[in-house]
Parts: C-alpha cells; sequence; structure tokens
C-alpha cells in the first residue's frame, strides 16, 4: 500500500543527524518534529523566527503566540530562541542550515521544484522557500506521488513557476524514495526504495520524468 503522510515524514526524519539545523516548510513537512528520533538533538527552523521548534502541543499545551511559519501553533524546546526575519534569512542566506525539508508540487528530472503558486488560487509571493533552495546545504521534498487527479508531479520539465533550478537532493512520496544521482556525466532521479506492495509499473505509471532504478531497490522501512 502507498505510504501515509505520517509514514512519509517518518521516513524523512531517518535523515536527520544530531546537531542538524533543519527547516521545515508548510504542510506534510511539519510533521517531521514529531518524528525526531529520541536522543537526537536537531534544531528545527521555522523562518517566522524560531528556533528549536517541538513537535505539534496537546490541547493543554496550546500558546495561540507560538506558531511556525504556516500559522499552526506550536511546542519549543529547551533552549529555544526567538528573533527578528531580517535574522533567520540571514541563517538561510547565509547556508547555516543544513536541511530543508520542503512540499512540492512539481519537480522536473533537472532537479528543478516549483512549490509555491497554487494553480486558480491567489498567492501573495513566494515567501521564503526560493532562498531555502538556493541557501540550505541539502534539499529534501515530501510529497504525494501525484496530483488529487492522478497525473504525475514528477515530470521532464515544471509548468508551474519555479522556485530553484537544480536544487533537490532527495524525494519522499507515498510510492518509492528517489536520491538525485549521477552517472556517466547525467544527473536523474534513482529510486532506492519502493513502498510496501507498490510495484515498479505503478511507480513507472505514476512518473513522466526519465529516473532509474537502483540496482539495490530496497522495502522503505518505516
Amino acid at each position: 500500500m502507498p505510504l501515509t503522510r505520517d509514514q512519509i515524514t517518518k521516513r524523512a526524519a531517518r535523515e536527520l543527524q544530531d546537531g542538524f539545523y533543519v527547516n521545515l516548510g508548510i504542510g506534510m513537512p511539519t510533521l517531521v518534529a514529531n518524528h525526531v528520533p529520541t536522543g537526537m538533538q536537531v534544531w528545527l527552523q521555522s523562518e517566522n523566527g524560531l528556533l528549536g521548534m517541538g513537535r505539534f502541543p496537546y490541547d493543554d499545551e496550546v500558546d495561540a503566540d507560538l506558531i511556525n511559519a504556516g500559522k499552526q501553533t506550536v511546542t519549543a524546546v529547551p533552549g529555544a530562541s526567538y528573533f527578528d526575519g531580517a535574522t533567520s534569512f540571514a541563517m538561510i542566506r547565509g547556508g547555516h542550515v543544513d536541511m530543508a525539508i520542503l512540499g512540492a508540487m512539481e519537480i522536473s528530472e533537472a532537479g528543478d521544484i516549483a512549490n509555491w503558486m497554487v494553480p486558480g488560487k491567489m498567492v501573495k509571493g513566494v515567501g521564503g522557500a526560493m532562498d531555502l533552495v538556493a541557501g540550505v546545504k541539502r534539499v529534501v521534498v515530501t510529497m504525494e506521488h501525484t496530483t488529487k487527479k492522478g497525473g504525475p508531479k514528477i515530470i521532464p520539465m515544471c509548468t508551474l513557476p519555479l522556485t530553484g533550478k537544480d536544487c533537490i537532493d532527495m524525494i519522499i512520496t507515498d510510492l518509492c524514495v528517489m536520491h538525485r544521482r549521477e552517472r556517466d556525466g547525467v544527473k536523474r532521479f534513482e529510486v532506492t526504495e519502493i513502498a510496501p506492495d507498490v510495484t515498479r509499473d505503478q511507480i513507472e505509471q505514476a512518473t513522466s520524468a526519465q529516473f532509474w532504478w537502483s540496482p539495490d531497490l530496497k522495502i522503505v522501512d518505516v
């Protein structure tokens, strides 16, 4: 069966390392905060001015003034700090954030990402995603493999306005895990893990971009 949103973000949390500074994008990526491995210290950064974001609060822990960039209430871990937007973006643009985990509406086979303009909806601007994909050391995307209508989201070329070019290192979807790899001077995404009971045919039919299959293909362990 395809992975749930919780399983996708649990798999993404396995990419975290002790001492990492990590930015979580709006939407599905925020769930990663609930899956930080026990005993690991990871500093989650929210671009609206919080370093040290914790898991989502229980009802009796909600503080209406403590929110993430998506305006969801969050918790803060011991040692957390608060700061203005200029300081937040200085961290990102200065290369001080180790990883960003973002959502996406389209990803091209060249590693481009489009994740800020929702077709047919009023959008105020690109937000911080453009800075993140340019300034962060590693970019991981968590998303459903296809659109709500069943169309592919991993495609030959993005049709929506780009957030960044050639910047995605890893994709984790409900169907598989893909890493950006290079073979003989050519860079493509390579499927390294596949969701339980999902077939290769399903992934090939749901993906219009060219990609490789890993010779060491594994089942996603969640």
